[in-house]
């Protein structure tokens, strides 16, 4: 396992590595020029000049990353002053310190997405247990419909029907806002509730349908019918032979759906005006940020690596017929 979890996380190092690479080259293909929002409308070729110099952005970009990266495992020394590890820069736009915006913006949008994937697994799951026990009856078929229902719907438009309804109409919650749980844990639940109801229904019908016909395959298996000829309950057969034997996969898609959790956060963001990576994303692109770009884009990809080592060092302790060589 130890191998494993060492020959995994030097693969993500390189993944992140890569990807910050791609996106920090790409960056600089965009005929813009981010000088010019820290100059103002009365800038001179003087001032831009002087800005770019403090920036860094009047070195070769090749050096320019080394000096990036190396600041994320090093911190380095800028025009402001030394910038401590982990040091991701400085906002080109308001010349704050990318780092302390991240730890800032990042617990909105991990309540997100911790919140919106117990649901959709706890929901997820259990509907798809209970249709595949009743399989063939009307139970069976009504969450089937609700799981095609369900898949059909979009993010934006549940989310302004959900404030119509339960906020604007009923009156049974307040608009969705970001409450640290450790000054105020009933505010954290009620404020992120609808974000959490929102994001997960697509992903509910998701797994509710391969729970469903993952259990209908581990029935049919010959150890699972083994167990039944022994003499073993029915609740016994379903929880510790299919059950276990089903979750491999639905482990396997977690993991990928992780990363769409995050990219679902900033339509979420969005909708419900929360103020998270995701909506720190958007607008570090449409001003040209590119430290505050890169920081979002390293959370968001070092999340997702983590995530899934995980996942895979997971499945030996789900299903006891899988090794990790």
């Amino acid at each position: 396992m130890l191998r494993f979890l060492a020959r995994r996380s030097a693969g993500a190092l390189v993944i992140i590595l890569l990807i910050s690479a791609i996106t920090f080259f790409l960056f600089f293909a965009l005929p813009s020029q981010p000088a010019l929002m820290s100059c103002g409308k009365n800038c001179t070729p003087d001032a831009l000049a002087v800005i770019n110099k403090n920036l860094g952005l009047d070195d070769p970009v090749p050096l320019q990353y080394w000096h990036y990266i190396t600041g994320v495992f090093a911190g380095r020394d800028l025009t402001v002053g030394h910038c401590p590890a982990p040091c991701l820069g400085y906002s080109f736009s308001n010349q704050q310190p990318v780092w302390d915006t991240i730890v800032d913006r990042f617990p909105t949008t991990l309540s997100i997405t911790l919140g919106a994937s117990v649901v959709f697994l706890v929901v997820g799951v259990g509907l798809g247990m209970i249709a595949a026990a009743f399989r063939g009856t009307w139970v069976d078929k009504l969450f089937t419909s609700l799981s095609l229902l369900g898949n059909s719907l979009q993010v934006y438009f549940v989310g302004v029907v959900a404030l119509a309804v339960l906020v604007s109409g009923l009156h049974w919650l307040d608009n969705p806002a970001y409450h640290p749980i450790t000054e105020d844990p009933v505010k954290w639940f009620t404020g992120m509730l609808i974000p959490w109801l929102v994001l997960s229904i697509i992903f509910i019908a998701n797994y509710s349908r391969m729970t469903r016909s993952q259990m209908i395959e581990q029935l049919a298996e010959d150890h699972v019918r083994t167990a039944r000829a022994k003499g073993l309950s029915r609740r016994t057969v379903f929880f510790r032979y299919a059950w276990r034997g089903a979750m491999t996969p639905i482990v396997t898609l977690f993991g990928i759906d992780l990363g769409s959790l995050f990219g679902g956060a900033i339509i979420t963001e969005t909708t419900f005006s929360l103020h998270g990576l995701g909506r720190l994303a958007v607008t570090s692109v449409s001003e040209t940020d590119l430290p505050t770009l890169m920081a979002v884009m390293l959370v968001g990809c070092t999340a997702i690596v983590v995530a899934n080592i995980v996942v895979d060092a997971a499945y030996a302790v789900i299903d006891p017929r899988v090794r990790l060589a």
